[in-house]
């Protein structure tokens, strides 16, 4: 419960509210080792403490990447943070993304929406790394306008690639987008993939999650193959608190992500 000071060693600026942070122990150590999908809960000395999913690289123990969307005074006060100054860590907490073993030989599609790019970007990292352990491998990104899309350089570089399938699209375009437009649902019948072994990775708003895992369904791929990522109002990160329940479980222990079958009838009441 009590959190470890880390030194931010890089800030950069990823769209009008977004901030991408880089940190280090203060003490020299190595970050704790974390599974993509799971988050830390970050605190903002003299303000709050909220959870953050980690979005760097897990081979990376040196350091930890949190992306973070200003929503509110805590998030406000981290995406304030000048290079220099300390951060309280807490984690890593909760259940990733299916393990590498899990998706080895299967084709693996990920559907991100906005900012829920941040929480797949470690399972991305792993999958390029050690691409020929898996089938193919497809990203489909979108967001509301091109302004609000995250890690442009590195989405170029994997659009260069040969063995991976990136579609881009935005919900309005300006003068100078020339890709597609419309809702991130309508990308996935436009990428190849075996519906009978797939993996889909889901993260986004919630409505966005709902018809993304609806497309996948109708496809032929199975609701025990897709996996999504939930957020909840989450304070002590051990299940204690109580403040993240949904229905039976605790996001901060039994989620983030988890499997589309175990709660599909819960994430379409919208009062839960």
């Amino acid at each position: 419960m009590r959190p470890r000071p880390f030194r931010v060693i890089r800030v950069s600026r990823d769209a009008r509210d977004v901030a991408t942070m880089t940190l280090e122990p203060f003490d020299g150590h190595a970050a704790d080792a974390f599974a993509p999908g799971q988050f830390n809960m970050l605190y903002a000395f003299g303000v709050g403490e909220v959870p953050i999913s980690i979005s760097g690289n897990p081979h990376e123990s040196d350091r930890l990447v949190h992306t973070i969307r200003r929503v509110g005074l805590v998030t406000k006060a981290l995406c304030g943070v000048q290079r220099g100054e300390a951060v309280g860590v807490r984690g890593p907490f909760g259940r990733g993304w299916p393990a590498p073993r899990e998706m080895e030989h299967r084709d693996v599609v990920v559907v991100s929406g906005g900012i829920g790019l941040a929480p797949l970007r470690p399972v991305l990292y792993e999958l390029l790394a050690n691409r020929r352990q898996y089938g193919r491998v497809s990203l489909l990104y979108g967001t509301r306008t091109p302004e609000d899309i995250l890690y442009r350089k590195e989405l170029e570089r994997w659009r260069g690639r040969f063995d991976v399938d990136v579609e881009v699209t935005v919900d309005r375009g300006d003068a100078g987008w020339r890709g597609h437009v419309g809702v991130v649902t309508t990308l996935i019948h436009r990428v190849p993939f075996d519906p009978a072994t797939a993996i889909a990775m889901v993260c986004g708003p919630a409505v966005m999650m709902r018809f993304a895992a609806t497309e996948l369904i109708q496809t032929g791929l199975e609701a025990e193959r897709i996996y999504i990522s939930m957020e909840r109002n989450m304070h002590c990160g051990i299940g204690l608190c109580g403040h993240c329940q949904y229905g039976p479980w605790f996001i901060c222990k039994d989620g983030p992500v988890m499997r589309y079958d175990q709660i599909q009838a819960r994430l379409d009441r919208r009062e839960v």
